[in-house]
């Protein structure tokens, strides 16, 4: 009896025991919590930092404890800036209007001695903040002096990576999409190799006041993260230099960056130079088809002459308006050139073979001239006085056509003058390529010569 009784206290006193001991856990747990979110892991080389500094509390006493002035430079003596690119994609280049994007990361490093946090015990050795506390901190006022565009990427917040070390070095990584422009000559295209150039420089401060520099402990202060895949060039250098620039409020340090990029001309070569070729040979076709296929000649060579022209057409829509010649435009003309002879070769033709249509019909002047053979020495001499005028003519038309080869070329029959044609244009065509594809190659390895690029490569 005494035993049923003394049940209830006794759970009673247990269950409040275990109350008890799942609070004191769970006060542990969430102390352990708060204590690693803002602190040091805890390992077993390294005991948990006590009494740290966490990140709030350091920059609000930077900020705002201290007094801190964003328009005062850190250093009247001048503030040493370390800049350094990593270029993640080019996007485009555009020859109508001459520019090139690309997304790009923009890396800054300052110091700033008015941010020094080491002797407040921090929890954290470096701070990395959000782009907020940027606006607070003086900045160089860097930019691209010579874009056609350029702002920070916001997808879905502002690409702005900001690191705060001990020391006071700042250090601002910009994800920014930036369009710029390039120095297009076509004089060789589509063999041609074009450069592009960006100039970055702090606006407001000269070199007095910052000193742009790029990052000197990196051996590529311009690099690519990425591959480079481009559909119509091909990136092959890339080229930062410094230079000091005059303005009127004195010296300004400007970064440039030379990008230096070869077209890829598979694409020209198939669309342009091969459709090009097989016109050229079709159009050939017609010195094998006889005095007796006029009309069917005709027809090939104009067809040939539009398809020409038209091809000419697409390429150049799709080009800048450019008042020098380009090699494209050497060669297409030289094309429609060969195809216009070979017209020219037909008009000829046609000419000679309806002239001898002509004297065939004229049957009796041939009989006439069977009775002159078989005639009597008096009666030839008789028909020989009647003959001068027709040798007075021919002596004419041996005057007007004054060179003798043009003579014996007038005097070739129609069959002849195909059968010549048929070696001489494509003779004439070798030599044609020849002498472009050696001229302009060449030409291109003097440009990058001069731009001290590797042969190798192009």
């Amino acid at each position: 009896m005494r035993k049923s009784r003394n049940t209830p206290s006794r759970f009673f006193i247990l269950s409040i025991i275990l109350l008890f001991q799942f609070i004191r856990c769970a006060v542990i747990i969430d102390s352990d919590y708060n204590v690693s979110s803002d602190d040091d892991p805890v390992t077993e080389a390294s005991p948990r930092k006590r009494n740290c500094t966490r990140q709030p509390a350091i920059i609000d006493k930077l900020l705002n404890g201290t007094g801190y002035n964003k328009f005062r430079i850190p250093n009247d003596d001048g503030v040493p800036v370390q800049v350094e690119f990593w270029v993640q994609a080019i996007t485009s280049i555009n020859e109508i209007t001459n520019d090139f994007e690309m997304d790009i990361y923009i890396n800054e490093m300052w110091l700033d001695p008015a941010l020094k946090f080491e002797h407040l015990n921090p929890c954290k050795q470096n701070l990395s903040v959000s782009h907020q506390v940027l606006e607070r901190l003086w900045t160089p006022n860097s930019c691209f002096i010579n874009s056609k565009f350029a702002e920070i990427h916001d997808s879905p917040f502002k690409n702005v990576f900001l690191m705060i070390y001990p020391n006071g070095t700042v250090w601002v990584n910009y994800r920014v999409n930036v369009k710029g422009p390039c120095d297009l000559s076509l004089e060789l295209f589509p063999l041609d190799i074009q450069e592009c150039h960006l100039i970055y420089e702090s606006f407001n401060y000269n070199n007095q006041e910052v000193r742009m520099r790029w990052n000197e402990k990196s051996p590529e202060p311009v690099s690519v993260t990425n591959k480079i895949r481009l559909p119509d060039f091909e990136l092959i250098k890339i080229e930062p230099t410094r230079v000091s620039a005059p303005y009127p409020a004195g010296m300004w340090d400007e970064l440039h960056v030379k990008l230096v990029f070869e077209r890829r001309y598979i694409w020209y070569f198939m669309q342009a130079y091969l459709p090009t070729y097989l016109t050229i040979f079709i159009s050939w076709i017609s010195f094998s088809l006889g005095t007796k296929a006029m009309p069917a000649r005709t027809m090939l060579g104009v067809n040939a002459l539009l398809a020409m022209i038209f091809q000419f057409g697409n390429i150049m829509r799709n080009l800048p308006r450019v008042s020098y010649v380009k090699a494209i435009d050497v060669w297409m003309l030289v094309s429609m050139t060969f195809i216009f002879l070979s017209l020219l070769e037909l008009a000829i033709v046609g000419y000679k073979t309806k002239n001898e249509e002509g004297a065939k019909k004229k049957c009796p002047h041939k009989k006439l001239i069977d009775n002159f053979e078989a005639s009597p020495a008096g009666l030839c001499r008789y028909e020989k006085r009647f003959m001068l005028p027709v040798e007075r003519r021919s002596a004419r038309w041996g005057g007007i056509m004054r060179f003798q080869i043009l003579q014996d070329f007038w005097n070739w029959s129609p069959e002849k003058i195909d059968r010549v044609s048929a070696i001489l244009f494509p003779a004439c065509f070798a030599i044609f390529n020849i002498v472009y594809w050696s001229y302009y190659y060449n030409k291109k390895l003097e440009k990058a010569a001069a731009m001290k690029l590797n042969e190798d490569r192009l």
